[in-house]
């Protein structure tokens, strides 16, 4: 991993991740607003619009061999809270604009080359989610895309995957309103970049402590995982219901 880039870099668990590939050459962090941090010489910033961009963007790029994405956003609240632009920008960030970039990449994946790949999912994918159903439905899709792709690698001869990074809520960042604090997101970004290295095709953080029992409770009977989902997030105070 010498030539990287991170879209989504420019804070929370995306830079993180670009202050700790120690190997790398070149870091590109790419987002719409200026990093929060200080970076060493090493790390780069270009501005860059998930919701819409020109594809040939990408062929000053032609050149990594690591590709993170990282971006992507939510906010708890009813269905009927939700804009029709709301949809848009929701597919645009999260599910649309991710495919495209995979797509301008994707021979670089077919290579017998190594080709490194991540991409930042969440938890919300793998079953209902109640107060987050559009954010959860984009989520859901990429998990898909993700699983069909790597099959299709698989076939191709290669050993290149995507890494389907799945968390639930991640501590330090500030997805849905909450507060950077990148010494908090370290150890999580040390994690992915070793799984990163080894070509791992799905991490779920905290997949034994927590996430087992869940996804296990969601596929006996999504209503009741549902139900139990709509009160968890009632009970935690971030939704004013």
């Amino acid at each position: 991993m010498k030539n990287v880039m991170i879209i989504g870099g420019t804070s929370g668990i995306g830079l993180s991740i670009a202050l700790n590939i120690r190997e790398a050459e070149n870091i590109y962090i790419l987002g719409r607003n200026e990093p929060i941090a200080n970076l060493p010489n090493s790390i780069s910033y270009h501005y860059f619009d998930l919701k819409s961009f020109d594809i040939n963007y990408f062929d000053k790029f032609n050149h990594i061999d690591t590709l993170i994405i990282t971006a992507g956003f939510g906010k708890l609240g009813l269905f009927s809270e939700v804009t029709d632009q709301d949809i848009q920008d929701y597919f645009a960030v999260n599910t649309v604009g991710i495919l495209r970039v995979i797509r301008y990449f994707y021979n670089s994946l077919l290579n017998t080359k190594n080709f490194y790949c991540a991409i930042i999912g969440s938890i919300a994918g793998f079953m209902s989610s109640p107060l987050f159903a559009v954010y959860a439905s984009t989520k859901a899709s990429l998990r898909i895309f993700i699983e069909s792709i790597n099959i299709e690698l698989e076939n191709a001869n290669t050993s290149n995957r995507i890494l389907h990074v799945a968390p639930g809520a991640i501590k330090g960042t500030a997805f849905a309103g909450g507060t950077n604090f990148p010494e908090q997101t370290t150890e999580l970004a040390k994690q992915i970049i070793i799984k990163l290295r080894a070509k791992e095709d799905l991490y779920i953080p905290n997949y034994e402590e927590i996430y087992k029992d869940v996804l296990e409770r969601a596929y006996n009977d999504f209503r009741e995982a549902g139900r139990q989902s709509y009160e968890y997030k009632k009970l935690s105070g971030r939704l004013p219901i």
